[in-house]
């Protein structure tokens, strides 16, 4: 049974570092402090929306996973 919890964390951690990464930001770290706020208030369409929710749903799974192998352990 760890095993397998341990297993399914790995695969979601890969597939949620994946699914950031195929993310695209415009900008790079310049907008990060400070340099462009007009991305702020853009809305996500089409697949970048696609992309947000999926990582969301990855997130929220990997912190599933995590808390579910600390507990049996």
């Amino acid at each position: 049974m760890e095993t397998a919890l341990y297993i399914a964390q790995i695969i979601t951690s890969i597939v949620l570092v994946l699914i950031v990464l195929t993310q695209n930001q415009s900008g790079g770290l310049g907008s990060a402090f400070g340099g462009d706020s007009s991305s702020i208030y853009r809305t996500r369409r089409g697949i970048e929306k696609t992309l947000f929710n999926f990582t969301i749903g990855a997130a929220v799974a990997f912190l599933v996973l995590s808390i579910a192998s600390t507990v049996i352990l």
